[in-house]
């Protein structure tokens, strides 16, 4: 079974690291069939959170399975269990059982039914029991026939399984924590627990020994290489590639890794280039994908961050699937719901960041519109999130960016600390109405820098 490789994007996903988690993974797999390791790993596209409208849509639309949701890192039962254990009927013999084990040199056997699912464990320390509680009874008699037990425990292995069989087995989840499936089965009297599908089909055992081997998860980073942003449980996890245009953060590695990192405007420009690199032919379809992050994470090629790099892997994207970049990118941003119809919670918290100043966190969020007054008619009920989010987190100030996309400007709306905000760009950030701030885009460039800085 191949070793799963995780490629994941920050917290909070954007559509750019939704799609370049996608990509990237597509190449990754695409390089290992060629190079003869597609059957030791494979790269497993994943996000930490929901999906933007828009990439939900161009991945519906291109007929691309979105990436599946994890919620950490951290090593699984799944990650040391041993999948597909040996089954025996309940209705084979102890003799049978025996043999298994001897021929597997295991501890232990699940035990089925007639439709497969799981009944129990029989352990070679039940047989061995059997056994002996035979010698109990000679030496507890001395006139007890040895013959007779002789031949009771020759009988003995004519026995049905199932009467041999352990019920009061842990069943654990593949996804649960291994620190706590430690903690479950070191205080069981078992040395075994299962892990059952959906079915109650077993579809792995782990024991005690599996403990003693503590493997971590592999991962690339797409879009991010700073913890805070990073899956919880990425201490525990091991990065072997990151693929990033923002400034380089506190991950850290054991051994060198390739790390990919480009003043672009968006990690699908780097993932795209990295297809033209390896010569490997970008399909339509995944075409269709990373064009829709390179014009989503520069504002259709309007931000500051935007280079002649991401015009160019744009344009070779657009020739693709035959479109023009511009209007691919107004349809993109348009795919997003209306702003009224989406909850204030993913309004404001959909594409949003922390940032650490000295002591103190942030939080900048963005929303990218083509309607700007739809999203400010519901100034009040933002600003209300936007203080729990402050109050709830303790975080200095929390900056909103209401960015039009096509005024080329940004509404900043802050609650907290605003003194940092109106001194760091000159305005008087006053609340209610917010401030218009001309060609302001790019939350990296143009104002996380800033305050930053």
């Amino acid at each position: 079974m191949p070793t799963p490789i995780i490629v994941v994007g920050h917290r909070n996903p954007d559509n750019d690291s939704i799609s370049a988690a996608v990509g990237y993974a597509y190449l990754k797999n695409a390089l290992a069939e060629a190079d003869g390791t597609a059957e030791e790993v494979v790269y497993v596209p994943a996000r930490l959170g929901p999906l933007p409208p828009e990439s939900e849509k161009v991945l519906e639309d291109a007929g691309v399975e979105p990436p599946a949701v994890i919620a950490h890192v951290h090593p699984r039962v799944g990650d040391v269990m041993t999948h597909d254990p040996i089954t025996i009927s309940q209705d084979a013999t102890v003799l049978e059982a025996g043999r298994l084990l001897r021929k597997h040199n295991i501890r232990s056997l699940v035990v089925v039914d007639e439709a497969g699912k799981f009944i129990g464990l029989i352990a070679t320390r039940a047989i061995a029991n059997r056994y002996i509680a035979a010698t109990d009874v000679l030496d507890g008699d001395p006139n007890a026939d040895a013959n007779a037990v002789a031949q009771d425990l020759i009988a003995s292995l004519a026995q049905k399984v199932i009467e041999l069989t352990e019920r009061n087995v842990i069943v654990l989840d593949s996804e649960a924590l291994l620190n706590e499936a430690i903690e479950d089965i070191m205080a069981s009297d078992l040395r075994e627990a299962v892990i059952l599908n959906d079915e109650d089909e077993c579809i792995g055992i782990i024991t005690r020994s599996d403990f003693a081997h503590r493997p971590k998860r592999k991962v690339v980073l797409v879009d991010h290489n700073e913890t805070r942003q990073a899956a919880p449980g990425i201490e525990n996890a091991e990065v072997v590639e990151i693929v990033d245009h923002h400034r380089i953060a506190d991950v850290s590695t054991a051994t060198p890794i390739q790390f990919l990192n480009m003043p672009v405007g968006s990690t699908a420009t780097i993932v795209t280039g990295e297809f033209q690199r390896h010569g490997v032919e970008v399909p339509p379809a995944m075409a269709k994908v990373l064009l829709s992050a390179i014009m989503t994470d520069t504002v259709i090629l309007k931000s500051p961050t935007t280079t002649a790099t991401d015009h160019e892997r744009a344009q070779y994207l657009a020739d693709i699937i035959g479109v023009d970049p511009t209007e691919f990118g107004l349809a993109v941003f348009r795919m997003k719901s209306a702003q009224g119809d989406i909850p204030v919670k993913e309004l404001v918290e959909a594409d949003s960041k922390e940032f650490q100043i000295g002591d103190a966190t942030v939080l900048i969020a963005q929303r990218e519109t083509v309607d700007l007054p739809s999203v400010m008619e519901r100034e009040q009920e933002i600003r209300e999130h936007m203080r729990m989010l402050q109050q709830a987190h303790g975080y200095e100030f929390v900056l909103f960016m209401v960015t039009d996309i096509l005024a080329e400007g940004s509404q900043f709306l802050c609650e907290g600390n605003r003194r940092i905000v109106n001194r760091v760009f000159g305005i008087e950030c006053t609340g209610e109405g917010g401030t218009w701030m001309p060609g302001i885009l790019s939350r990296k460039k143009q104002v996380a820098a800033k305050i930053l800085g």
